[in-house]
């Protein structure tokens, strides 16, 4: 039987433009530039205009990554949004874009893994290649979380930003690259440290609104934990070690959480890619639009090994290597 494999054949992304600053979030609640960038490592965020959706932004950066592939939207197959953002439940956000791009022999769906929803997304693209069934995915993440966030909240409010990331992966019968392994998990016992209450049908009352709530101490450990164990799974699974790493893209959640994973695996500063300072938290969106600035930057080429691994809501994690 014919072996498939899925090869990341275009990346793109998709910003708003509105930026809020640390100077910003002083006038705004009791902070500092100096505390935020030194807890977490972030300088500014972007910011959603009105208008602009998970829909508006996962649509540009779905073109720029199809555009990069050079396949037209008729081809794909399947396109697979993460989101915790969506901009309805139904129609879907994939359905949306699906519509946007004229893409009509595709099939849709959005799923929500959270943080880790671009590593979950990028499972099912695998699994749907490798299986035969599909030539061309399109996996996109994105993330308006500045609706989800409460804005006198000064423990959350600092965290999180608005982005989109998309990537398309092609089949190919070429041996040695492509997505080379992956692990996917979680722990619902753990779902409590950090939830978005009254986002779905189910009402809580002791909560007011719908924001992110979250035990800061205890996600840093977990993170750090899980990032470190599926990073190093899944390099063995691809029998590889952090020496044959060209580059670690983790999830940018906390400068700190990067920083202990990286010294956990072994793998040096230079290796790993951090852009935290300049978007925040964007959830699933930070992985493919970190992915999109290292081709930009010309820190990957044919032939890299690239790490992904990510933490979220759930409890989520997950990790992949992918040769590019």
């Amino acid at each position: 039987m014919q072996q498939f494999t899925a090869l990341l054949t275009g990346v793109g992304k998709a910003l708003p433009q509105k930026v809020l600053t640390n100077a910003d979030l002083e006038k705004m609640v009791e902070t500092s530039d100096e505390w935020i960038t030194k807890r977490v490592g972030i300088k500014e965020r972007r910011i959603a205009a009105e208008g602009e959706w998970a829909s508006t932004l996962g649509l540009k950066a779905a073109k720029e990554a199809l555009a990069m592939a050079g396949i037209p939207p008729e081809q794909l197959d399947l396109i697979v949004v993460s989101t915790t953002t969506p901009d309805t439940v139904y129609p879907s956000v994939a359905c949306l874009i699906q519509k946007d791009l004229g893409a009509t022999k595709a099939g849709v769906l959005d799923i929500s893994a959270a943080c880790t929803g671009f590593i979950y997304a990028s499972g099912i693209a695998w699994s749907m290649i490798r299986s035969g069934l599909m030539k061309h995915v399109l996996v996109v993440s994105s993330e308006i979380l500045s609706s989800t966030v409460n804005w006198t909240d000064r423990d959350t409010c600092v965290l999180f930003g608005d982005g989109a990331g998309a990537v398309v992966y092609s089949s190919s019968t070429e041996e040695g690259r492509g997505i080379l392994s992956m692990t996917l998990g979680g722990d619902g016992t753990e779902c409590d440290i950090l939830k978005l209450p009254n986002s779905g049908c189910r009402r809580f009352p002791e909560h007011q609104g719908s924001f992110i709530q979250m035990q800061g101490n205890d996600v840093f450990k977990l993170a750090v934990r899980t990032m470190s164990e599926c990073a190093t799974e899944v390099l063995t699974s691809a029998g590889l070690t952090t020496e044959d790493v060209t580059l670690l893209i983790p999830h940018q959640a906390n400068i700190r959480i990067i920083e202990a994973i990286a010294t956990r695996l072994k793998v040096p500063a230079e290796k790993v890619f951090v852009n935290i300072e300049k978007y925040g938290n964007t959830s699933s969106a930070t992985i493919p639009i970190a992915l999109c600035e290292a081709f930009e930057q010309g820190r990957i080429k044919k032939g890299d090994v690239v790490v992904f691994d990510a933490f979220g809501a759930g409890l989520t994690w997950g990790a992949m290597v992918l040769k590019v």
